[in-house]
């Protein structure tokens, strides 16, 4: 019986359901899993890359730019960071269309942008995506990961339908609900940056489709204050990503290189 109403994004099922945005947000399901989690002095997200290959030419974010080699992670605003799990061309063009409406709001009004106003910015966007017919819903989500003076630290989910919702703690794509119920367990409501930092690698390494984590399979990103109280991202480049690792014990060991090599 659906299969009558499932072909056109505008028309709803007799049980009320736009199928169009299930399939998107299914197709989100299937992605590299995005993890943020909220602490009191920062946010952190964490990515993992599925596009990976011996061939690829990673020199770019080893050298130059701002660190990742922007599969997953971006930075939206100096005081906005965003993961993104879906389509990674549909991400593309909306972090584009995001960048220009906090470029338009610091025009206009001289301040960064507040985290929820992009939120709802790009949900605006989506939504009318789900309204009008010959279109598709973007098969994208989105965490943003934000710092505003008004409402501090924040960390926002959004999805294909417009929905938009804000988090302590979150993960979307693969595997999301098991990563969901061990943040449950193990989140606490005054957790420091550093553990916040631990919990999502940890949490990572347990969800996560590899057996094992290193640079070549995580994206990183955190965003705190400097000492002028200003927002700070830091968007982490593969040796450092390493070096986290191998700080919280969590790097490859080395039978996993020597067997790998052989």
């Amino acid at each position: 019986m659906a299969r009558r109403y499932d072909s056109r994004t505008t028309i709803f099922s007799p049980e009320g359901r736009l199928y169009q945005i299930e399939y998107a947000m299914e197709a989100i399901s299937h992605a590299g899993s995005v993890l943020g989690v909220l602490s009191k002095d920062g946010v952190v997200l964490a990515a993992e890359k599925k596009v990976t290959g011996k061939l690829l030419d990673m020199s770019g974010s080893k050298e130059g730019g701002y660190g990742g080699s922007g599969e997953k992670i971006f930075l939206l605003n100096s005081n906005v960071v965003a993961g993104v799990a879906g389509i990674t061309a549909d991400a593309n063009s909306l972090v584009n269309y995001a960048r220009q409406a906090a470029q338009r709001h610091l025009y206009m009004y001289n301040e960064d942008i507040p985290v929820e106003l992009l939120a709802q910015r790009l949900c605006d966007l989506k939504q009318g995506y789900t309204q009008y017919g010959g279109l598709r819903p973007f098969g994208v989500s989105l965490l943003y990961a934000g710092y505003d003076p008004h409402y501090q630290f924040q960390l926002y989910h959004s999805d294909p339908s417009g929905n938009y919702s804000g988090w302590k703690a979150t993960c979307i794509g693969a595997n999301n609900g098991t990563a969901t119920s061990l943040l449950k367990q193990e989140y606490k409501e005054d957790i420091s940056v550093e553990d916040a930092i631990e919990l999502v690698l940890r949490t990572m390494s347990k969800t996560m489709d590899s057996t094992t984590l290193g640079s070549e399979k995580l994206e990183f990103a955190t965003l705190t204050l400097d000492a002028n109280k200003q927002p700070k991202a830091k968007i982490y480049k593969p040796a450092e990503i390493d070096a986290l690792l191998q700080k919280h014990g969590l790097a490859k060991k080395d039978e996993d290189t020597d067997m790998a090599s052989a």
